[in-house]
């Protein structure tokens, strides 16, 4: 590639992502009282989502477990138990999901 074609290739790369970047905000706000809000549907959007994404996540953990061999199975749910039970007592996601994860690597490599 020459000079030339390389700095086409990243200007056509920039000018896309900023695209990509500006134009949601364009197609889904709207002006009430002379400020820029989301639109109703994105705020419904916002609000069910993320417990919609987390219960694909559970979902996907847990769609191979083996309740026949349950040695295999019990790092998993032990793990669950822990991140379910600090969320409840603590209301905090990143605390939640890292002690769950540090629980569910020291039971596999020191307990199961």
């Amino acid at each position: 590639m020459s000079v030339i074609q390389q700095l086409v290739t990243i200007a056509l790369a920039a000018v896309t992502n900023f695209i990509t970047r500006w134009l949601p905000f364009q197609l889904f706000t709207h002006s009430k009282n002379n400020r820029q809000e989301p639109a109703p549907f994105i705020k419904g959007l916002g609000a069910f989502l993320p417990p919609a994404i987390m219960t694909m996540l559970v979902v996907y953990c847990y769609r191979n477990l083996n309740f026949v061999h349950v040695n295999q199975s019990l790092p998993e749910l032990l793990a669950g138990l822990v991140t379910v039970g600090v969320h409840l007592w603590q209301r905090k996601m990143f605390l939640s999901l890292t002690l769950g994860t540090l629980c569910y690597i020291l039971l596999v490599n020191f307990v199961f």
